[in-house]
């Protein structure tokens, strides 16, 4: 009896290959016949699952997404019971920062894939490109709920200060991968902020 294929587990493994290759190339040049090789299958079977490269770099990008979800989740259940909004935003942006190999590859194929879209419209126009709206959303909500609860400091302006971190995390990670700056002084630059936002107990 021939074996089953499971489809979704094929997609998977040929998303984590595009990411595996980015992470070492750089995402713009990164072709189908790459990532094929990667996972060790056919370019017919890549194009089987992914009619096109944008739909494959979509894919690839909702896998990091997700894997990026589970380490904010981790961080935050080794804080411990009801870690609360600084504590969550705090998680939120250091799991961002490029200090492993892993969020060196998220930050490196996120960055790549925003540079790509401002000149690609077929990129540009994937629904990923509205995922920056939902952290900056994201972050807001965390700091609206710290300011009710007079946990930040006096004037916090909750949607300014979530682009401002958003920001402020974009760019110190560039700077990490750069070589212009150690993972240890960027942390310390976001708490100097995440300071300036709340309230010290």
């Amino acid at each position: 009896m021939p074996k089953r294929v499971d489809h979704e587990e094929r997609r998977t493994e040929i998303a984590d290959a595009l990411v595996r290759v980015a992470g070492r190339q750089g995402l713009h040049a990164v072709g189908m016949r790459d990532v094929a090789a990667e996972a060790r299958v056919s370019l017919r079977l890549v194009q089987y699952y992914f009619q096109t490269k944008e739909k494959l770099l979509l894919y690839g990008l909702e896998r990091l997404a997700g894997r990026f979800t589970e380490r904010v989740t981790a961080r935050l259940a080794a804080a411990g019971d009801a870690p609360g909004p600084r504590a969550t935003v705090e998680a939120v942006l250091l799991v961002s920062l490029p200090t492993d190999e892993e969020s060196r590859v998220f930050h490196l194929v996120y960055t790549s894939y925003a540079v790509l879209a401002m000149t690609d419209r077929t990129l540009a126009a994937q629904p990923f490109t509205a995922n920056p709206a939902a952290a900056e959303d994201a972050v807001a909500g965390l700091l609206r709920q710290a300011r009710e609860a007079g946990l930040t400091r006096p004037g916090t302006e909750p949607r300014t200060e979530a682009i401002t971190l958003l920001a402020l995390t974009a760019g110190l990670g560039t700077s990490i991968l750069a070589g212009h700056r150690t993972p240890e002084s960027a942390t310390a630059v976001l708490h100097h902020h995440l300071d300036r936002i709340f309230r010290v107990a």
